[in-house]
């Protein structure tokens, strides 16, 4: 190997042995964090920083939140470009699509900003810990059970899902599949497709209508994705198809109340604003390294109490509920 050869590798390693070295600095105190959501229209993660926002209030620091007005990985990395321009210490994203948004992290990481995911997670490689809102079998389990409950276990049925990069999305789906294909209880529900919204409202409402004309015999869409539980309800309601397709989902549930109230339609939730909440918290605590994001890590998360990180960096944050006409009054978004 000639002379100028081996400097250049030299001078390679020194800088990626100091990039890494930097990502690994702890802060003294608390830290800027830089939250990118998907869409910054979406509500759902408008109470998801409200928690974040009484975190920062409690413990220090300081929150910016920035999003694309169109839910695509390109416009997400140009966030994460603007947020280490801005010098954040840490980046909570959640992601449009897991691998897309991986280069521009995994360059972030090496100018020493750490991150974070929440709500939908990207390449594990890119991040130290993914704070989940509930843990992703138990949530497409519920969709599924609540699907079943609803169509009386048998007919045909939809899925009305987000885009098809969504990381969550498409694990709740393949969970579901596969879960249909081992027990026998579901052998009398048919999956007729699978459909996007594109986290888009007219989207959403649109897709839901092609559906039902597509498969007349169509008994409940499972919708899961915030936006698009509550737009495929308004378009069957005007449509005057509400109640002959049933419709169950992710979703703020004050947004469908009525039609849960209604008996048309059940909804999986949790608690939105603890999830920007245990967020911010757990983003400090990377900062000043507290925890690293390794298996069996613990830290308080203020009023929730004690967390402990769990394999591949994963936090969940509880257990999410089946909203019925029973229980509605307990969740306030």
């Amino acid at each position: 190997m000639k002379v100028k050869q081996v400097a250049l590798l030299a001078t390679a390693l020194l800088m990626t042995s100091s990039s890494l070295a930097l990502a690994q600095e702890c802060a003294s105190g608390p830290v800027t964090v830089g939250f990118l959501p998907k869409l910054d229209t979406d509500p759902y993660f408008k109470v998801a920083q409200q928690g974040a926002e009484e975190a920062a209030a409690e413990i220090g620091g300081k929150l910016i939140q920035v999003a694309p007005s169109q839910a695509t990985a390109e416009a997400q990395i140009e966030f994460i470009n603007s947020l280490v321009t801005q010098q954040v210490g840490v980046i909570a994203i959640s992601a449009n699509d897991a691998n897309a948004v991986a280069p521009a992290l995994k360059r972030a990481i090496g100018q020493g900003v750490k991150v974070i995911s929440y709500d939908s997670d990207v390449a594990a490689d890119a991040r130290s810990v993914f704070v989940n809102q509930a843990k992703g079998d138990s949530l497409a389990e519920m969709m599924l059970e609540s699907a079943f409950d609803l169509i009386g276990g048998e007919g045909q049925f939809a899925i009305l899902s987000s885009t098809p990069t969504a990381t969550n999305q498409n694990a709740w789906i393949d969970f579901m599949k596969a879960k249909m294909a081992a027990e026998p209880k579901f052998a009398k529900m048919e999956l007729v497709q699978v459909a996007y919204g594109e986290e888009s409202e007219q989207i959403n409402q649109q897709q839901a209508l092609a559906l039902v004309q597509a498969f007349p015999d169509l008994k409940a869409i499972i919708v899961p994705a915030g936006i698009g539980l509550p737009a495929a309800a308004r378009a069957l309601e005007e449509a005057g198809l509400i109640g002959q397709v049933k419709l169950t989902g992710l979703a703020p549930a004050t947004l469908i109340s009525k039609y849960i109230t209604d008996g048309v339609a059940q909804d999986i939730w949790w608690n939105v604003a603890d999830l920007g909440y245990l967020t911010y918290q757990t983003a400090q605590a990377l900062a000043q390294c507290t925890i690293t994001g390794a298996e069996g890590d613990t830290f308080t998360a203020g009023r929730l109490g004690e967390y402990t990180i769990g394999a591949g960096g994963e936090l969940i944050l509880g257990p999410a509920q089946i909203v019925t006409p029973e229980n509605l009054s307990e969740f306030k978004f």
